[in-house]
């Protein structure tokens, strides 16, 4: 599958998912109580039967074919040690394949031993997912999930547990501003919801893939983003509207594409910023553009910035990373930065190898 086509097909199957999910009649949020716990077996630890004011919850959703999922847990368990007097971790697996049996949980469970040092229990079907992920509005995230439940007996957090480290020290510290998060969550909402609005609006200018001299009409599509950030500033950089804006402007003034694209690689919105994004456009336009020096550039730096915020390097192909690193920085003319990178490349495949 193509790198454009693809993404817009994502962004396609996130909008349609989020659209769905505004027709459910109530969504809960930080601040609320947690739903029942209803599982259909307990797998590992003493089962919990309810959340008790004066302790703090960590409740996980994950799969065994989840491999961010799998990397997460040394992680938790590091910290249901750490916390161990005022935090219960439990991770309810969810979403399996039809063919995954109770007795298959428990294996990979028994199997993984020690990095799942935590209370581990299985989905009851009618309604762990509908209950937790459904309700609060999180099932097009995706797994691992993680929802925090405070000592007073209310869901203070929701979120990947690649960022769970600051948010549960402050909870068990009673630091945690529960009103200011639930303002950020609500806006991020809001604002995501606006961004993937962007995609019904223009990716009818964006032309056709595969015909090589299809440019679309970029200037239209630009002119129908500016309209949508005039009334929202805080969309300039939100990741669709990012691809569409860059993309518009890699057909039509290369330079301005390029200041754009800096402007992206350091403005998180309601997601991490778009590196992805930016080098999906470098990679599809290529075919069509004759890209400039600058625009290779900052692509290769993109792929550093991957690299460096990766939550799981281990999930993630760096050697081919810095290797198509290399390949763009030659094309930018930096003899230099593509050595380096090349020279990462053979440390990584020899570290690998031995």
């Amino acid at each position: 599958m193509k790198p454009k086509f693809q993404l817009l097909l994502v962004f396609c199957i996130i909008a349609v998912t989020t659209r769905a999910q505004q027709d459910q009649p109530t969504l809960f949020n930080y601040g609320d109580p947690p739903p029942l716990l209803r599982v259909r077996e307990w797998i590992k630890g003493t089962p919990v039967q309810s959340f008790e004011k004066g302790n703090v919850y960590v409740v996980e959703f994950w799969a065994t074919w989840c491999k961010p999922c799998i990397a997460a847990m040394p992680h938790l368990s590091d910290l249901a040690r750490e916390y161990k007097d005022t935090v219960t971790v439990l991770a309810i697996d969810v979403y399996e394949k039809k063919t995954t049996s109770t007795e298959r949980v428990k294996a990979f469970v028994g199997g993984i031993g020690d990095r799942m040092d935590f209370h581990v229990a299985a989905e009851d079907t009618n309604f762990t997912v509908h209950d937790w992920l459904d309700a609060w509005g999180e099932k097009d995230y995706g797994i691992p999930r993680t929802f925090v439940v405070n000592a007073q007996g209310r869901v203070a957090w929701i979120g990947h547990p690649k960022d769970l480290d600051t948010v549960l020290r402050k909870i068990v510290n009673n630091t945690w501003d529960i009103k200011e998060a639930l303002s950020k969550r609500s806006f991020n909402t809001y604002l995501k919801e606006l961004d993937l609005e962007v995609f019904s609006k223009v990716h009818r200018y964006a032309g056709d893939y595969n015909k090589l001299d299809d440019l679309g009409k970029p200037d239209s599509a630009l002119l129908v983003i500016n309209e949508m950030v005039k009334k929202e500033p805080r969309l300039k950089y939100a990741p669709v509207i990012a691809s569409f804006t860059f993309s518009a402007l890699l057909r039509t003034n290369t330079h301005k594409a390029y200041e754009f694209g800096k402007g992206v690689m350091v403005t998180p919105t309601y997601e991490e910023p778009a590196y992805d994004f930016i080098i999906g456009d470098i990679e599809g336009d290529s075919r069509k553009l004759k890209i400039p020096a600058e625009i290779y550039r900052l692509g290769a730096e993109c792929y550093q910035a991957e690299i460096d915020h990766a939550p799981y390097s281990e999930l993630v192909d760096i050697p081919g990373q810095y290797r198509k690193m290399a390949a763009w920085y030659r094309l930018a003319g930096d003899k230099s930065k593509a050595m380096e990178a090349q020279q990462k490349v053979i440390k990584l495949e020899r570290a690998k190898n031995h």
